[in-house]
């Protein structure tokens, strides 16, 4: 594989040699106008699902995306090894677009794990995932006879709302579209942490021009009639948070959630007693290294011994450099020999096998304090001013991104010089060098420094939907939706209150849960839950481990001898399959935005689960749909759900077009009527 190196030295002399930018500068004239049906903000998995079943109905979609790449986790963010439950994978049972990437995976390569790792079934070059999902956007708009308009290296800096009824409307998006300006490096030289303020600026700058775009309702639209038959006044077009952060619903300011939710008897394995908004999941900066016949000279980074005490293999049965390379082993020509190690089989890497690297306590970058947190909470968006007109840079912390930066190259030199092991202890961790780290524009990233364009984000804001009776603070999906834990552990009895764990066993015991609120059945009786809760809205599947990478508990992240933050895994653990329902997706306030991917309605625990790759696809494919309906038959997303748990004719109807193009809203054999979801691991 030819590589464009590139030397990181000169580039940073030629930026730090740039004046300052003046981000709270005044906003310009647009440059153009665009119309569209939808507005997809973000290009990950969850926006291309949008766009994919948004094109396939016929209707005009616009797609922005702040980097060059469509395909977010399995592209841009580097982690292009597919997450997937072993029992979901044997029956394919996934939404049509995810079973036509795999297809394309497979055909791309004539195997679907050129890779040959052993986490999945399928780990390829991200590059490829780009490439094969901008195809797969072409083709559903060709065959759908929708229209794509494709918006890279593209954020969206405001939103123009007004007041229709008892509902906010957003009329219009301001983006903020970055190329390179003349005589300045191409796109992809710089990381992130050096750029993003940048291109959330409306000032032409040394090293980006800058396009203006206002985006708008197509035209024309459809005309229909009210949920009930009665005229109404409905939009003529969706915005769709697809970000990788929330960003769009923290733009609107929309009620939601950050971090850790409080402890109650929805989320009776919370670390909290209150919410902690600063404590999300780790994000990851992936970088990609080869295996080598020789060894690699490699000089430790300036900044490696900040982060050094951090590295660790975890646990004795992980404690192989062989294992740990070919856990996502994405290219892999020459089969190596059969290995074991931990209980585990694999094959030895060998000379041009390439993996990406994505390990807890390697590249995975955790802070969780107000001092350090990624992604800003409302108050510290509005106390640096990016809540006021044109004050929005993105909502993200530079300074941890450049950290988990530092951090990721950091873990590369552990890998090939490092000798120690923050916790496993010394003898353990031996040097390896024969690999190189890829780096070059056209390196497994795309980029010149060879980390990932975007960091792999597993947590960002998390929409509260809209309050019912049943849910006074608004919808959401809690851990004893999904959990298997039968939550019988003396523990539960200790931390909650009696009234509480009353009401905790009053949520599982299903039909009996009356007798169990009044006292007639005792708590200690009620039967073990045997599946996940069932939503009549339901639009979406997904199923994974509730999965954790906690924060770290002291700041910085990298302090020697920082631990994880004591009970964050105690909500860890195995999940039944469960369900997207629609009211996740429908924010409050706002009519015509609807948020797709990790964003939906769901809680600190439950969202370890929700975010892996086919859940993603299979919100956007919910979003893209519900969109489409919703401009044909004239309807808001909200009235559709406004009247559960009573019946709705356009629920009905908007859940059998997904079920005809082969969305499914519920795995086989997972009713009301059976009980029986053992077999679903």
């Amino acid at each position: 594989m030819k590589r464009s190196l590139v030397s990181l030295t000169l580039l940073s002399t030629f930026i730090t040699s740039f004046p300052p930018i003046a981000f709270a500068t005044p906003p310009r004239t647009p440059d153009q106008t665009v119309e569209c049906e939808l507005l997809v903000a973000g290009g990950g998995l969850a926006g291309v699902a949008t766009a994919y079943e948004a094109l396939l109905a016929g209707r005009t979609v616009c797609v922005t995306e702040i980097t060059d790449w469509v395909g977010g986790q399995i592209s841009a963010q580097g982690t292009s090894a597919l997450d997937e439950r072993a029992t979901q994978r044997r029956q394919l049972f996934y939404s049509r677009g995810y079973l036509e990437l795999r297809r394309r995976i497979e055909r791309k390569y004539g195997k679907l794990d050129p890779g040959d790792c052993w986490v999945s079934d399928s780990c390829f070059l991200p590059r490829d995932g780009h490439v094969i999902l901008s195809e797969m956007l072409r083709d559903a708009a060709r065959k759908g006879r929708g229209q794509f308009k494709w918006f890279p290296s593209t954020v969206i800096k405001d939103l123009q709302t007004a007041q229709m009824g008892a509902e906010k409307r957003i009329q219009s998006a301001i983006a903020i579209q970055h190329q390179p300006a003349n005589g300045a490096p191409v796109l992809n030289t710089y990381p992130l942490s050096q750029t993003i303020a940048d291109a959330y600026s409306y000032q032409n700058s040394r090293l980006f021009t800058k396009n203006i775009v206002r985006f708008v309702p197509a035209t024309k639209r459809s005309e229909g009639r009210g949920v009930r038959g009665e005229s109404a006044s409905v939009p003529n077009w969706y915005v769709i948070d697809a970000t990788e952060t929330g960003e769009l619903i923290a733009l609107a300011d929309v009620p939601y959630r950050l971090g850790i939710d409080p402890r109650s008897h929805l989320e009776p394995s919370s670390s909290s007693a209150t919410n902690d908004p600063y404590c999300t999941q780790g994000f990851t900066y992936t970088f990609a290294m080869e295996a080598t016949q020789q060894p690699q000279r490699h000089v430790e980074p300036p900044f490696y011994q900040q982060y050094a005490s951090y590295y660790s293999y975890e646990l004795p049965r992980l404690a192989s450099f062989p294992l740990v390379f070919t856990y996502r082993r994405i290219w892999s020509p020459r089969q190596g020999e059969d290995m074991r190690f931990g209980g585990i089989s694999f094959t030895a890497p060998t000379p041009g096998d390439i993996s990406m690297q994505n390990w807890t306590w390697g590249n995975d970058y955790r802070p969780g304090t107000a001092a350090d947190n990624l992604v800003y909470t409302r108050n510290q968006l509005q106390s640096t001013g990016q809540l006021q007109p044109g004050g929005w840079l993105g909502g993200l912390r530079v300074e941890t991104l450049r950290k988990g930066e530092e951090h990721a190259k950091g873990f590369f030199h552990w890998l090939v010089a490092g000798t120690t092991d923050s916790q496993l202890g010394p003898g353990v961790k031996e040097p390896h060098p024969n690999n190189r780290y890829l780096a070059g524009l056209d390196s497994p990233m795309g980029t010149a420094h060879g980390l990932s364009k975007y960091p792999y984000m597993r947590e960002g804001r998390r929409i509260l939907g809209r309050p019912t009776l049943a849910y006074p603070q608004g919808f959401t999906i809690s851990e004893i939706d999904i959990s298997r834990r039968n939550y019988s552990d003396s523990y539960y009895r200790l931390v909650l209150s009696p009234q509480s764990y009353r009401s905790l066993k009053a949520a599982l015991a299903g039909l009996e849960a009356a007798s169990v609120i009044a006292g007639t059945i005792p708590p200690r009786d009620v039967m073990r839950r045997t599946r996940s809760t069932i939503y009549p809205d339901a639009v979406g599947i997904g199923h994974y481990a509730i999965d954790f990478h906690p924060c770290m508990l002291q700041s910085p992240a990298e302090l020697p001898g920082n631990i994880e933050r004591p009970g964050e895994r105690l909500g860890a653990g195995q999940a039944y399959p469960f369900q997207i329902p629609l009211r996740a997706m429908i924010p409050q306030q706002i009519d015509n935005l609807l948020v797709s991917g990790k964003s939906i309605a769901v809680s600190h625990i439950a969202a370890a689960a929700y975010r892996v790759h086919s859940f993603e696809w299979s919100a956007g494919a919910a979003a893209g749909t519900t969109a489409a309906f919703a401009l044909e038959r004239a309807i808001a997303p909200y009235q559709l759900v406004a009247r559960l748990p009573f019946p709705e004719p356009q629920l009905e109807a908007l859940q059998r077009r997904l079920a005809q193009n082969n969305n499914p809203t519920a795995f086989p054999d997972t009713s009301i009527f059976n009980e029986a979801w053992e077999d679903w691991q």
